[in-house]
């Protein structure tokens, strides 16, 4: 049984709309994710949004609860129930239908023979001590003695401290005494035995600021029932992570491990552990989040990190989590279409983030049981920060390992070094914007509030001085050199979504440096003598106008990059200034010079068909309509403006741009490269910045056809290399004449030569004997000055190079690696060479003699 296709079938058949599950990241600055069914219908609920032509819906939405207030992190892995991503089925009326109705579908969904059918004498229902209508309406189909009524803190809902509220009404499931018969394990209690199915919020009262209810004229419905319970429920499943849904992940787990999944085992819950997080990192970074240090990314990060040391209890020592991807797409691809799609990605992203913690976590693992050895019952906090600073490790998976050993974290030590840490780094802060705690801004706020921009209407503007600040952003009535000023209305565009601050001037002789926002306040950093009080004409720099073009040149980028790569381009960061655009994104792999070639063409043909550009005022949601995109982790108003070219690019935006595509001119690509995990960069240029581009290319083709004397430069470079290895074959020539024979001896049937050779280069030499010989192991010394070369060479035999030269290299002071069949190093004690030339021999014969 398709539970829930049967739950949305149901529900559709009573004349409710289908609606997708909303992404994990919502568009609700109060929360970090979608964490409920409701988030996506919250402005329906209080009245922002209108109630829609189908006042009925129904969805499978996605949750997550790992961050901030619903953070279920800890306990995942351990318990039956809890989990990080979870799929929550819902049924929800917009002022329709209310207590009865929703009460008769929930209890023919769980009963009736179609659909879940659970055995009623199995089921009891709670309600809110003050909802005698609910009682009353539950007694239509279930027995009065199985109706319990509890307090606020059990079966009452509010959104938050204000707003629409209500009773709500619970369904249990029995899961029997014969399992669970401890103290806890009663109607109301913390046990497992009675498990809560469905909820159901009848939202009909608003609460004031003093607390008072006030009955909601039209009142609405909010119901959700978890999919991974009622699915272990129907399957006859005590734990969620036993049923159909996760025993596929547990299996591969147990493959990879090498050891099947047994739940009795101690070291079951890192199975679960893993399972758990590997579908709440393919979904957040399906859906565009990519690991990071800090917000969403950051919360990504940990979820990952958990997994991956889970991992390594089990055993593993190699990137892992990405070889379970193709299982979640078995799983859920089908009703998650864009897991497929961007599968390749997601597995990218993943061993990227594995490699990255693999390569710290050993050491961070040893400093921590270090520790451990010092450790009664408090662990030391600094340690911890060290932990986190430099081997990567969350704070929370520090905790959680902690955890395990009943041993609590100093985490005032912790919270010190990390405030050190901040102060350092706010040290260094030169004033980038509204996060700001310093200088007079609180003050200027209080007193003057948010001035006005006038800016995308002209570049000019008459203007009063409101106030100034000195360099040290403290308040004062004139400057005379370098400070900040206040215009009542100012034409200067502040830095904001990646475009740079304006320039200019004031009354021509006073200039302006920059342009930045302070608590919403639109301030310039100006040099020149100014008073408060002073009229003043403000003029932008016509430098204006080349941000203008780069910044529109990288919306028609974003929208390039998600036609040729895939819609699951997200941008991850941004710079237009006027001589060149920076953009950051996601996409888990380097880009081909094929790809990179598509999308600067994509974007020259927009350029050249000259497409007017228009900026649109309108509601956040007459903006979603239009297909307005908006900018993972921004923040947006009611109303917001919307920048577009024709149908190709369209997204939220304040920034300032070009009237048509046609004066963005030339469009170049100078660079693509890696930022971080899953995160790409391409740099750019256009108008005047691609014209000074051009001629600069233009200038040094010249300058190479004139070194070359040749017209034709690909001719004159073919033949530079042609003369380049004619010289390098002389000289290897001469130096191979000058080197000695080297010939091989045979240990237990291998050929062996360990010698130190006087010049040339090693790494041929080794290829050169290793073509002369069907089984050869050979390591070569060469003295440079006061540093040695050393490399080794294995073919058919038993010795592996990387191995052999890592046990040998550190006698001469070096280190280095590489493959079985070649590896290389470099040391610093050429008096050594003699002592490693017969270790190297000790090592041949112990390990072609079974000695190792």
């Amino acid at each position: 049984m398709d539970i829930r296709k049967e739950f949305l079938d149901f529900f559709q058949s009573k004349g409710h709309q289908l609606i997708p599950s909303s992404p994990l990241v919502p568009d609700d600055a109060t929360l970090m994710f979608t964490n409920a069914g409701m988030v996506q219908f919250k402005n329906i609920f209080t009245g922002e949004a209108p109630i829609p032509e189908i006042p009925r819906a129904t969805s499978s939405q996605t949750c997550l609860r790992a961050g901030g207030k619903h953070n279920d992190l800890d306990n995942v892995g351990y318990t039956a129930r809890h989990h990080t991503l979870f799929e929550m089925l819902g049924n929800f009326s917009f002022a329709d239908y209310f207590k009865k109705e929703a009460i008769a579908y929930a209890w023919e969904f769980v009963t009736s023979e179609k659909y879940l059918n659970l055995p009623v004498d199995k089921l009891w229902v709670t309600v809110h001590t003050s909802d005698d209508e609910a009682e009353e309406l539950w007694k239509e189909h279930i027995a009065a003695d199985r109706i319990l009524r509890f307090g606020d803190a059990d079966n009452f809902w509010q959104m938050g401290d204000t707003g629409p509220c209500g009773p709500s009404s619970e369904i249990f499931y029995d899961q029997g005494e014969e399992n669970f018969n401890g103290p806890e394990d009663k109607m109301g209690g913390e046990g497992d035995r009675f498990l809560e199915i469905w909820n159901l919020v009848f939202m009909q009262y608003y609460r004031d600021e003093t607390g008072t209810l006030t009955p909601l004229p039209k009142p609405s419905i909010d119901t959700g029932m978890g999919l991974e319970r009622v699915v272990a429920i129907k399957e006859g499943k005590l734990n969620n992570y036993h049923s159909s849904l996760f025993m596929p992940f547990l299996e591969k787990i147990g493959e990879l491990v090498g050891a099947p999944y047994d739940y009795e085992a101690p070291n079951s819950a890192s199975y679960r552990v893993i399972a758990d997080h590997l579908r709440s990192c393919s979904f957040l970074l399906a859906q565009g989040v990519n690991f990071d240090k800090e917000g969403r990314g950051y919360v990504l990060r940990r979820i990952m990190r958990r997994a991956i040391r889970h991992g390594y209890l089990l055993g593993l020592r190699e990137p892992f989590m990405y070889k379970l991807v193709d299982t979640l797409i078995e799983q859920m691809g089908e009703q998650y279409e864009y897991l497929p799609d961007r599968a390749e990605a997601i597995k990218t992203s993943m061993k990227m983030e594995e490699e990255r913690f693999f390569d710290t976590i050993e050491a961070g693992i040893k400093l921590f049981n270090e520790e451990l050895k010092n450790t009664s019952e408090v662990f030391n906090g600094e340690v911890a920060f060290k932990l986190y600073d430099t081997y990567g490790f969350p704070l929370d998976l520090t905790e959680d390992m902690l955890r395990e050993k009943n041993i609590k974290l100093d985490i005032d030590a912790f919270d010190a070094k990390m405030e050190a840490q901040k102060a350092q780094s706010k040290a260094n802060w030169k004033g980038t914007g509204d996060a700001s705690e310093t200088g007079d801004f609180k003050a200027l706020k209080e007193q003057f509030d948010v001035n006005e921009f006038v800016g995308y209407e002209s570049t000019t503007a008459s203007a009063k001085v409101l106030a100034l600040l000195d360099e040290d952003f403290n308040q004062v009535e004139r400057i005379d050199g370098k400070g900040w000023v206040l215009l009542d209305k100012t034409p200067f565009y502040a830095e904001s979504g990646g475009q740079t601050g304006d320039t200019g001037t004031l009354n021509n002789d006073i200039k302006v440096l920059d342009t930045r926002k302070f608590l919403e306040m639109n301030l310039s950093e100006v040099k020149g003598k100014l008073s408060v009080g002073d009229e003043v004409e403000a003029v932008v720099d016509t430098s204006r106008a080349e941000i203008e073009k780069h910044h529109s040149a990288t919306h028609l980028l974003h929208a390039a990059l998600r036609a040729v790569l895939g819609d699951h381009i997200a941008q991850a960061g941004s710079l237009n200034d006027d001589k060149r655009l920076r953009f950051d994104f996601s996409h888990p792999q380097a880009m081909t010079a094929e790809e990179i070639a598509k999308v600067e063409a994509w974007v020259n043909d927009k350029i050249s068909r000259a497409i007017p550009g228009k900026t649109e005022v309108m509601s956040i949601e007459e903006a979603k309509n239009s297909g307005a995109m908006a900018l993972f982790g921004e923040k947006y108003g009611d109303e917001v403006r919307v920048v577009s070219f024709a149908d190709d690019s369209i997204e939220l935006c304040g920034g300032t741009h070009v009237g048509n595509a046609a004066q963005i001119g030339l469009f170049m690509i100078t660079k693509e490269s890696g930022v971080s995990a899953g995160v790409r960069r391409i740099e750019a240029v256009c108008g005047n910045a691609a014209r000074e581009m051009v001629n600069g290319l233009r200038d040094e083709l010249n300058e190479i056809k004139a070194e070359l004397k040749n017209q034709n430069p690909m001719a004159g470079i073919a033949k530079l290399k042609e003369q380049v290895k004619t010289l390098k074959g002389e000289l290897a020539s001469a130096m191979s004449s000058s080197q000695k024979e080297l010939s091989a001896v045979e240990v237990n049937g291998v050929n062996v030569i360990v010698e130190e050779v006087e010049n040339g280069d090693i790494k041929t030499m080794i290829d050169e004997i290793k073509n002369k010989y069907e089984n050869i192991a050979v390591m070569l010394f060469m003295k440079k000055g006061d540093k040695v070369m050393l490399a080794a060479g294995s073919k058919n035999t038993p010795i592996k190079a990387g191995d052999w030269i890592k046990s040998i290299a550190p006698i001469v002071g070096g280190g280095g690696g590489g493959r079985p069949d070649f590896a290389q190093a470099g040391g610093k004690d050429p008096s050594k060479i003699t002592t490693a030339l017969e270790e190297a021999k000790v090592y041949l014969s112990e390990v072609l003699e079974g000695g190792n």
